[in-house]
């Protein structure tokens, strides 16, 4: 079998960990492939709500799981995410490439993002963006180094007092912790972590090799690409298909099945054009029927109706093969649903997200609208789903030409249909 890859189709938020959860059942490996703690996978079970930000969604199925390269890794969270596991065994590898999110980033998100006054881009101050600029400068500490003493040691006396400088001068932050504090807290957890080292890339590539079932997940979604996004609203990595063979270190051809994962309605955390956003009534059914708040920083993310000229933007840059469609159930109860088919820019009709955001700015939605139908969260067959239901999904797939293989009626993972 070849791998297979969970992709976010819109803003992030899509129900990757839910998917990712499910199908796990008959994967042999779990690989996280980018992003880092800004993520928020949540997984129910059972009744049980699993909240994960660096831990493949993988684990509660008990898989082989696996932190590429492309990951930017704050080991204080990890640690917390183990704890949180318990006593359940884990079968955790991390790259040696994976870079570390350091005290100094968390600063450096804040600092940065509070003096961009109007202009702020809603980041979820993880240290994200400062450690990939880190990386991208060459002043990076990685998984290799975290684990090594003596390279921990001359890594932080290299780079601390560049960034100390930095913190106080430019944002006028003081710094509340010294080169040893620093070196003791890492060196422990490096020393707690030194057992996960392995080569992702080559145990991923051994194991597409021999035929194994891979699955790989990733954060956010296609439109906070770092270069397909809505600029500079959009994170610091790659979440699209291609960020999968440069995060891990395969090539891409050993990517065989590409899943977008599509909210059956529209949402985004932060700010950014929306064009289908609501502000309605609707959008309130939204908001609390979705419980559309984020998993990482609580924040009530903004809701909107479906996009098509998103999504099938969000087909060519990743070639779905297959589409999820998840919180369908979400819909439930309303009147009437309405789907952006088009858009006006200008006078002129275009069926594509517009690749700057002044040409977002201009887009007028042109919708297609539907009778609203009901869920139970019970339906197990797609013949079950109300028939209004399946007209609705079945517009879907004919105008992003994919077909829809699995329908999330509820949270849980029992609330799911294969179709």
């Amino acid at each position: 079998m070849g791998g297979t890859v969970i992709i976010g189709s819109q803003f992030g938020d899509e129900g990757k960990g839910k998917v990712t959860d499910f199908y796990s059942e008959n994967a042999d490996f779990v690989v996280r492939y980018q992003g880092g703690n800004n993520a928020g996978h949540t997984v129910v079970v059972n009744g049980k709500v699993h909240k994960f930000h660096l831990l493949p969604s993988g684990v509660v199925q008990g898989k082989r799981i696996l932190i590429g390269a492309g990951v930017v890794l704050d080991p204080r969270v990890l640690r917390h995410e183990l704890e949180e596991l318990g006593s359940k065994k884990i079968d955790l590898g991390i790259d040696p490439r994976t870079h570390i999110i350091m005290p100094w980033h968390n600063l450096l998100d804040e600092g940065r993002e509070g003096s961009r006054g109007k202009t702020k881009i809603g980041t979820t101050k993880r240290g994200i963006g400062p450690c990939y600029a880190d990386k991208a400068e060459r002043l990076g500490i990685r998984f290799e180094d975290l684990v090594d003493g003596t390279r921990l040691r001359e890594k932080i006396e290299e780079v601390y007092p560049i960034k100390k400088a930095v913190l106080e001068k430019v944002f006028s932050i003081k710094v509340p912790f010294s080169v040893k504090e620093i070196f003791d807290e890492y060196s422990a957890l490096g020393g707690e972590f030194k057992k996960y080292l392995v080569d992702v890339s080559l145990e991923t590539f051994n194991a597409l090799e021999k035929k194994k079932n891979v699955l790989f997940e990733g954060a956010q979604g296609t439109f906070l690409d770092n270069d397909f996004g809505t600029y500079p609203f959009v994170t610091s990595s790659h979440p699209i298909s291609g960020g999968v063979a440069t995060g891990v270190g395969i090539p891409a051809a050993k990517i065989t099945r590409i899943i977008g994962i599509v909210k059956a309605y529209t949402t985004r955390v932060g700010f950014g054009p929306f064009p289908t956003e609501l502000g309605d009534k609707v959008a309130g059914h939204l908001t609390t029927k979705g419980q559309e708040f984020g998993t990482t920083t609580g924040r009530k993310r903004r809701v909107g109706w479906l996009d098509l000229p998103m999504l099938r933007t969000s087909m060519r840059l990743n070639g779905f093969t297959e589409l999820a469609l998840t919180k369908l159930d979400v819909l439930s109860g309303l009147d009437k649903i309405k789907v952006s088919r088009s858009y006006s820019v200008n006078g002129k009709e275009i069926i594509y997200f517009p690749y700057s955001n002044k040409g977002l700015g201009k887009a007028k939605p042109n919708y297609e609208e539907f009778d609203g139908f009901k869920i139970t969260g019970k339906e197990k067959q797609y013949s079950e789903l109300d028939r209004k239901a399946r007209k609705y999904l079945e517009f879907i797939e004919k105008e992003l030409g994919a077909p829809i293989k699995l329908v999330s009626v509820g949270p849980g993972r029992e609330e799911t249909i294969l179709k």
